[in-house]
């Protein structure tokens, strides 16, 4: 299974007051050093010429890699370049093979919220010899994220992406708690909450480009870094050299309704796990049908919501178990872990002296009491969601639409549909989303069964990129090149990168 902090990043990762100065040293060190009649022409002009200064890298990882580290800076506000900047932390790879060097290859893991200074390393680490040797690989963490800047909104208890439950009681604690974070965020960071949005990573990501003297750039996304990657080629489609875009949810239906569409998504999840463990009843009893497996996960969500599950010193009531399961079947590659957390579950439910066991106690201690920095990914992935996308406010709203989902949700749509600190953001966004249809060739990668960017997204997205190929796995996971979930899926990344061609037509793993 995936690192858990990453995974819940996913399914929605330092303190920047200090960040937030016009007169930092680097901003003024740019100011002195840029000609007058560039800026006066484009005020943007000094931030590209700007020198990165290369040093060693402080995470284990990239430094083993033999990447670099350097601090870009950039403007807080695009609509005032000449005001504050915010310096935003950047790592590079160069190519393996200097005279085959093709270009810079930019990337972003997901999120949004995930720390993105690192991927480097893993994407070199999976990378095929020859693609390795073509390109200097580039990461970031983006504006409010780890080390650039990133959020601390105190925000200890937990992801608020938890399920209502089935009474009055669970939806009043679910809205508290998503006000609450909303509220925390915006006492700290009232001057920097309303430029986190993703359309200024892309601005932040075409400044990286040109710092770094590339006419163009390759760009490799997985999740929400690939929905960035598509509104990186519709904002700069002549910069764009190859893209690939790798699970990425569909930029139309960002915001609550891509949650709502994942409540679907997890319980298709749900039924097909039941139909893997019907099979095992005698290794995991949990039945001997996929029905009465599905009865099983319905009835322990009913029983915590009776009883809470106490396990470990933790309770587990029916407002955080479904969070947890949801946690649990992002990949069909972890069935067993899955069973054996649910075995786990049921036996504590019925009072049995039983322990969690190593991965149970990561999720519990996860989902239950994160440490601090991942409530700071957290916090991250609220501002930049919040910001982007404005989301229903009124609590009605939000009881309408898990009462509509029940029926045929029962188990996720009480998750997928409950109040998001969105509803009571401070204000609304500064800027539309970007609406991405473009030309832009692009290789396109997508599981039929993901959980955080459903299947259906991605042939919308696909529609409205009329130059890109398909790839389709089937399957259930969440992001293909980086998780080794299938070779094909790599295979045909590291040719894509290498040559600039795509498949002739979509294709089928």
């Amino acid at each position: 299974m995936k690192p858990i902090p990453a995974v819940i990043a996913a399914a929605l990762a330092l303190s920047a007051t200090a960040a937030l100065t016009a007169a930092s040293p680097v901003s003024a060190s740019l100011a002195s050093a840029s000609p007058a009649s560039a800026t006066a022409a484009d005020p943007l002009e000094r931030y590209r010429r700007q020198p990165l200064a290369w040093t060693a890298c402080q995470d284990p990882d990239l430094a083993a890699a033999g990447a670099r580290c350097a601090t870009l800076t950039v403007p807080l506000d695009y609509r005032e370049p000449g005001g504050r900047t915010f310096p935003l932390a950047v790592s590079r790879i160069k190519a393996a093979d200097p005279a085959k060097r093709h270009g810079i290859l930019q990337t972003n893991p997901g999120g949004p919220g995930t720390r993105g200074l690192a991927m480097p390393a893993a994407v070199r680490a999976v990378m095929a010899p020859a693609t390795a040797a073509a390109f200097d690989i580039v990461g970031m963490d983006t504006r409010g994220v780890g080390a650039s800047g990133g959020l601390d909104c105190g925000l200890t208890r937990g992801s608020w992406l938890r399920s209502v439950g089935t009474d009055r009681a669970g939806f009043e604690q679910a809205w508290t708690l998503a006000k609450a974070d909303a509220d925390a965020c915006w006492t700290r960071y009232p001057d920097l909450l309303p430029h986190l949005t993703t359309r200024n990573i892309a601005r932040d990501t075409d400044l990286l480009r040109a710092a770094l003297g590339e006419q163009r750039t390759s760009f490799l996304g997985q999740s929400y870094g690939a929905m960035l990657g598509a509104v990186y080629a519709q904002l700069y489609p002549e910069r764009v050299d190859r893209l690939v875009l790798d699970s990425a949810p569909d930029p139309a239906r960002y915001g609550i309704r891509l949650f709502q569409d994942m409540g679907g998504a997890n319980e298709r999840a749900l039924d097909d796990f039941a139909a893997w463990a019907a099979p095992r009843h005698a290794a995991y009893g949990l039945g001997a049908t996929a029905a009465a497996v599905r009865a099983t996960v319905e009835g322990l969500v009913r029983r915590a919501g009776t009883a809470p599950i106490a396990i470990d010193g933790f309770h587990l009531d029916d407002r955080l178990l479904p969070f947890l399961l949801a946690v649990c079947q992002g990949d069909d590659r972890d069935s067993a872990d899955y069973a054996d957390v649910l075995r786990r579950l049921l036996d504590a439910a019925d009072g049995k002296p039983v322990q969690a066991g190593p991965l149970l106690h990561e999720l519990l201690t996860t989902v239950l009491a994160p440490s601090p920095e991942g409530g700071t990914d957290l916090a991250a992935a609220i501002g930049i969601l919040c910001d982007d996308v404005a989301m229903p406010r009124s609590p009605h709203w939000y009881r309408d639409a898990v009462d509509r989902a029940r029926p045929t949700q029962p188990v996720f749509g009480p998750v997928y549909n409950s109040p998001t600190p969105c509803a009571s953001w401070r204000r609304p966004p500064l800027e539309p989303p970007v609406e991405v249809r473009t030309a832009v060739p692009a290789l396109q990668l997508h599981s039929t069964g993901d959980t955080h960017a459903p299947y259906q997204g991605a042939l919308a997205l696909h529609s409205r990129l009329p130059s890109s190929r398909l790839l389709t796995v089937p399957g259930r996971t969440h992001t293909l090149y980086l998780n080794g979930y299938h070779p094909c899926a790599q295979q045909a990344v590291d040719s894509y990168l290498l040559t600039g061609v795509l498949p002739a037509a979509d294709t089928t793993c």
